[in-house]
């Protein structure tokens, strides 16, 4: 068994997988973090590997205070990935976009790849049939959108998403709510509509913290998995390991 962690901007996801299948999952905060890993150390006796990805705040040394019997496998920019990363500026580019990205080429393999992750932050990657790598793009997401119309006027109010009545608002909340997820849903059609205007064979992975809540809301057929970071950890760690 393997327990695969993915350190986040504001959350950690933790999934227990027997081979290719997620047998548990959760989603934590980070001062929870440790007792949440040790929990399921005891409940899954049988995990003899655990393996993270992190754009947050943990480091390695942080999972050397478990002691746990296990061995702690990180994925880094030095982990072997099944493409050719093109990115002009490759020490940049974020574990999470990496092992995504991996994730769609050992899924899908000989297509055209666009994965867009819909967290914190909106990123897309753009993996080619030929597995290069060739950038993409990012922008703020949801719950972004809605702090920074919040702290940076003097009146609006910090919202919670939801989905807008109408496209027009007819007041303030409203119109809020419908320039926030209208305005996300229309950012990713376009993104969508150029790639698909411009190649074929292709493929369109939606995943993130927001990936259920847009689904319905686009316009394009769209293969929407929230668990597709952690079965991308997963499986980059056996790709590693063969």
């Amino acid at each position: 068994m393997l327990l695969a962690i993915d350190v986040g901007n504001t959350q950690i996801k933790l999934a227990v997988f027997e081979q290719n299948t997620i047998i548990h999952k959760e989603i934590i905060y980070y001062q929870e973090w440790q007792i949440a890993v040790k929990k399921n150390l005891k409940k899954f006796k049988k995990i003899d590997n655990i393996v993270v990805a992190s754009v947050g705040k943990l480091n390695k040394e942080d999972f050397f205070d478990l002691n746990a019997n296990v061995e702690i496998n990180f994925i880094t920019s030095e982990s072997q990935f099944p493409f050719h990363n093109l990115y002009a500026t490759p020490n940049t580019l974020g574990i999470d976009r990496m092992v995504l990205s991996s994730g769609a080429v050992l899924q899908f393999p000989n297509k055209k790849r666009l994965v867009i992750d819909a967290g914190t932050c909106i990123t897309y990657d753009f993996i080619d049939e030929n597995d290069n790598y060739l950038g993409g793009a990012i922008s703020p997401g949801i719950r972004l959108r809605y702090e920074s119309l919040h702290n940076y006027t003097a009146k609006l109010p910090l919202l919670t998403k939801e989905n807008p009545t109408n496209i027009i608002g007819n007041s303030t909340n409203q119109s809020i709510h419908s320039g926030v997820v209208n305005g996300v849903a229309m950012e990713i059609d376009g993104f969508v509509n150029y790639n698909f205007n411009e190649n074929d064979n292709f493929i369109i992975i939606l995943t993130g913290g927001d990936a259920e809540f847009l689904a319905d809301r686009l316009k394009n057929t769209i293969f929407a998995n929230s668990n597709f970071l952690l079965e991308s950890l997963n499986q980059t760690f056996q790709y590693n390991h063969k």
